[in-house]
């Protein structure tokens, strides 16, 4: 029983292993394709693109080591909602790395044609946005439901630079039609930082449901759908 139990929790702390990893790897592809994007590196952003390949890979392993300690182990309490965890963030993981991979994409076309403005917005999104995907992985490491939370507050700050990357670049449009392809792929730039903060920010909800056993997912949604009215 204790050589069980003792395996048990080698698998777990090879698990946890694996979900930091995957963490990191995105991270790094963060900053790598807004490197790519400001600094006009077509090179390190055709690397991001390529090593997309090894987060999906690692995102495999992550699942087939969950369904592995759930069949064999019947894991209880805290060490099933870990698992359980480590299933539902792990997706999250590597959409934000796909999201990494999405804006090297546009980096490259974007590279092709003379730049349009300083990206003073968009760099402080990608900053904002690779900050809430590094505290939520700091929080997963401290098991810190609080450290959660303030990590799905900063949300917010990334929605409301979006719109104003969004109006900036419609400025652009409306003045010089010849800027219209560019303005729209800085566009999806930006919308694909904000979703980087959706996924951390899941991650987060994730994390304290694990520490706390509080489910706080749509909080504020009514059985109907709706949403509760402000206080």
């Amino acid at each position: 029983m204790e050589r069980i139990q003792r395996n048990f929790q080698e698998r777990l702390d090879l698990l946890s292993e694996k979900i930091l990893r995957l963490g990191g790897l995105v991270e790094q592809a963060i900053g790598r394709s807004v490197r790519a994007l400001v600094e006009r590196n077509s090179e390190l952003a055709r690397e991001v693109i390529q090593d997309d390949s090894e987060v999906d890979r690692l995102e495999l392993e992550i699942d087939e080591l969950c369904m592995e300690l759930l069949a064999l182990q019947q894991p209880m309490a805290r060490d099933l909602r870990f698992i359980a965890t480590a299933m539902k963030i792990t997706p999250d993981l590597e959409r934000i790395g796909d999201h990494a991979t999405n804006i090297s994409e546009r980096a490259l076309e974007i590279n092709n044609e003379p730049p349009l403005a300083p990206l003073i917005d968009i760099s402080a999104m990608a900053h904002r946005a690779q900050e809430m995907v590094r505290g939520a992985l700091d929080a997963l490491v401290h098991r810190d439901a609080d450290a959660a939370r303030a990590v799905i507050a900063m949300d917010d700050e990334l929605d409301i630079r979006m719109v104003q990357v969004f109006r900036a670049l419609l400025s652009y449009m409306i003045e010089d039609p010849g800027t219209i392809s560019r303005a729209l792929r800085l566009s999806f730039v930006a919308k694909y930082f904000e979703r980087i903060g959706d996924q951390a920010t899941n991650v987060c909800e994730q994390i304290v449901y694990m520490i706390d056993a509080q489910v706080i997912k749509h909080a504020g949604t009514l059985p109907d759908g709706s949403h509760e009215p402000p206080a």
